[in-house]
């Protein structure tokens, strides 16, 4: 179809986009506006997720990830390396740190399937070295010499990759993102947990990654923190994961969240406990997260920045398509209390109630149309 300066001035007038006959079906969902229909990346096939419940954190964390090891053993096939990625938000506080225990399961699983160097990698919000001292990290290094394991700060190590975001007034900043978890010779596992968040609803693997990544100055600096350039703004934080995580997708080997004991309440960092006694595993870091919000009891439209990733296509957030291996999620679904702040997070999904002056606005005639 061939359109007149004059028809594309009434298009345009009529609040078209683009005509909807130029895109098949089922690539598209409505976007509630008359006459636009809005391609999407989500992807199409069915990701699996492994559900295990027990009253062993360490053996739950191993049948987790023994329960997809065809997909995880098809991602190891030809890396060097394996980096374990913990979450430790505190350096002090237990329930806000990855466990000793699911890195022991994490370790027992990889012991008879990977031969390589396997590296326990962080970029803490404090220093680094205090949390591997005081969760017990360092005594692994000298138990697992068998299998080459070796732990590194990241913010010391002091390698990275860049990623842009947007910071407070909407410009372009660059961030700082560790190199090892951009190697792309390294199959990376994010060993996270079920916790409720203070900014963006709730925190598992997708937050870990594209929080835990970037660096920050370390004890005798000047101080920086390239971690502080997502607290922009509750909007620019959504859409900044969304672009991190697509910068580390690449790289991503298997989500690993334990559940056995999460955290409700003031989360990241001084929630309170919830005995879940799950644990959760995916080579699709998104679909993962999706399980873990049915098992914390929170409505997966409220958390933008992994119903951004489904809806780019950086995983499967669509329940219906994911396939849950093990237990069923009615059985150890619990309702997680959320931040208090939650009324407040939320405004994200809202209009956006301050804005920049409207330039260059449509010219209802043929002459001024977007400037052309």
């Amino acid at each position: 179809m061939s359109l007149s300066r004059r028809d594309f001035v009434q298009i345009a007038g009529a609040g078209f986009f683009l005509q909807s006959q130029l895109l098949k079906a089922e690539d598209v969902v409505r976007a509630g506006m008359p006459g636009v229909e809005l391609p999407v990346k989500a992807p199409a096939g069915v990701s699996r997720v492994a559900l295990v419940h027990g009253d062993d954190r360490r053996k739950n964390v191993r049948a987790a990830l023994e329960t997809i090891d065809a997909e995880i053993r098809a991602g190891l096939r030809g890396k060097k390396s394996v980096v374990i990625k913990p979450n430790n938000v505190s350096t002090t506080n237990q329930l806000a740190a990855t466990h000793l225990d699911a890195l022991e399961g994490i370790l027992d699983y990889l012991e008879p399937r990977f031969h390589g160097p396997v590296t326990i990698a962080e970029s803490s919000a404090g220093d680094t070295l205090e949390g591997f001292e005081h969760f017990r990290y360092n005594q692994l290094a000298s138990e697992r010499r068998a299998q080459k394991l070796s732990l590194v700060d990241l913010n010391r190590e002091a390698k990275f990759g860049t990623v842009e975001v947007l910071d407070a007034d909407l410009h372009i900043t660059p961030v700082r993102l560790a190199a090892r978890v951009l190697d792309p010779e390294a199959f990376v596992i994010s060993s996270a947990m079920l916790k409720t968040h203070n900014t963006v609803v709730a925190t598992m693997s997708v937050k870990n990654m594209v929080l835990g990544s970037p660096l920050h100055s370390v004890p005798g600096e000047l101080f920086w923190s390239d971690k502080r350039k997502f607290h922009v703004g509750v909007r620019q934080t959504h859409y900044n994961m969304l672009v991190t995580a697509q910068k580390l997708k690449t790289n991503w080997g298997v989500a690993l969240i334990d559940g056995f004991e999460g955290m409700e309440g003031n989360g990241p960092g001084n929630g309170t406990p919830v005995e879940s006694h799950v644990a959760i595993a995916s080579t699709d870091f998104i679909a993962a997260d999706r399980v873990g919000l049915e098992v914390m009891g929170i409505n997966p439209e409220w958390v933008g920045y992994l119903a951004y990733c489904g809806q780019a296509g950086v995983g499967q957030y669509d329940l219906k398509k994911i396939e849950v291996v093990g237990a069923s999620i009615p059985s150890v679904a619990k309702k997680y209390q959320l931040h208090p702040d939650i009324q407040r997070e939320l405004e994200w999904m809202g209009p956006l109630k301050t804005g920049s002056p409207t330039m260059g606005g449509l010219v209802q005639g043929e002459d001024s149309v977007y400037g052309f």
